[in-house]
């Protein structure tokens, strides 16, 4: 499509609207906010070492850690804090939630609040910008209880514990060789691409599809050891290939940076997975439910995969905290439901079965 028939993102926000006769245009307008914090940062993200952005806070034990006990870098302050300043005065949040605050962020005193939430991980994969890999961040957009709509309350923790299936809006945002943003509203999937001449993210990947069968899979191996048998089973059964019981070649791929790895899915299919392990039993799994898995959940679920955490769709689980963790599967739907099948298969999910045990003729 020729550069003057693309539609621009303000473009895209008004047709889709227009499905909406009613519609007050809240939603569009704080779509838009989002976007110029996700410019902002990719502007910040593009200097590199060149900034003055990078390194660890410095802290009592020599780097600041957010709720979630990892160390924070002044990129992830820094682009907590855009966020914020770009959504809590235009008058359409009733509040924000972020990976990097303990608890929610109240729209100060001085502005209207609107209906919505806001719930972002600023910048996910901070730690891979030293080595010149793609980040992102992530949002996604809820609306606000009733009564907090009506009295103007501030939101609370439980406000925000909705279920993936509740989010109005949800995408992300990809600092990579383009910049490019990723959003569903509900309607399908569109991507688009920073067109730096014009300083507009331009619709350049409409109506994205991710195939329903692939043969990548991502997982981190190395963690190999604590993977629940359904895992073991079903990378042992990619791994042995055309003579296995898959009949077909798989790659692996791992980039450890989220965004990263959700966007080569969107872009030609795959399965990713950071499953529930017992490394940590504290822990029942590695990603947030409400920054990370709920809002790529309802991209790859409106691009028609799936998102599960294993044992149940991503999208129906309930929060119960605002920092939860889960384990998250998603990608290509036809290899998502093997895994959680292999889940709920008796023989799998039996830590003892020596059905999926490695063998050997040398076994003490």
């Amino acid at each position: 499509m020729p550069l003057s028939n693309r539609w621009t993102l303000t473009r895209y926000l008004i047709e889709e609207r227009r499905r909406f006769p009613t519609a007050g245009g809240d939603l569009n307008a704080l779509i838009l906010d989002v976007s110029l914090a996700c410019k902002a940062i990719a502007r910040i993200v593009a200097f590199g070492s060149l900034g003055d952005s990078l390194g660890a806070v410095a802290g009592p034990q020599g780097g600041g850690l957010n709720v979630q006990g990892e160390v924070q870098k002044p990129l992830d302050v820094l682009s907590n804090e855009i966020f914020i300043r770009m959504n809590e005065w235009n008058g359409h949040l009733a509040g924000l939630a972020s990976e990097e605050m303990d608890e929610p962020r109240q729209i100060p005193g001085a502005y209207p609040r609107g209906k919505y939430l806001l719930v972002f991980d600023p910048l996910d994969g901070s730690s891979n910008i030293d080595v010149n890999v793609s980040v992102g961040s992530i949002f996604s957009i809820l609306r606000a209880p009733q009564d907090v709509i009506d009295s103007g309350r501030d939101v609370t923790e439980a406000d925000f514990l909705q279920p993936g299936a509740t989010q109005v809006a949800a995408g992300y945002a990809l600092y990579g060789p383009v910049t490019m943003l990723v959003l569903t509203v509900g309607n399908g999937v569109a991507g688009f691409t920073l067109n730096p001449n014009l300083g507009e993210f331009v619709l350049s990947h409409p109506n994205i599809q991710v195939p329903p069968d692939t043969t990548e899979f991502a997982i981190n191996s190395s963690n190999a050891r604590f993977w629940e048998p359904p895992v073991k089973r079903y990378v042992d059964e990619c791994l042995a290939g055309r003579t296995g019981p898959r009949g077909r070649d798989f790659n692996m791929r791992w980039i450890a940076s989220m965004v990263a790895e959700a966007h080569r899915i969107l872009m030609r299919g795959g399965v990713f997975m950071y499953p529930r392990d017992t490394k940590d039993p504290a822990k029942p799994g590695r990603l947030r439910l409400l920054y990370e898995a709920n809002p790529v959940g309802m991209v790859m679920e409106q691009a028609g995969g799936r998102a599960s955490t294993g044992r149940q769709p991503v999208l129906g689980l309930k929060p119960t905290a605002l920092h939860q963790r889960i384990g998250l599967v998603f990608g290509s739907k036809n290899e998502v439901e093997r895994i959680e099948r292999y889940h709920h298969d008796p023989a799998t999910r039996d830590s003892g079965t020596p059905l999926f045990a490695e063998r050997s003729l040398f076994r003490d």
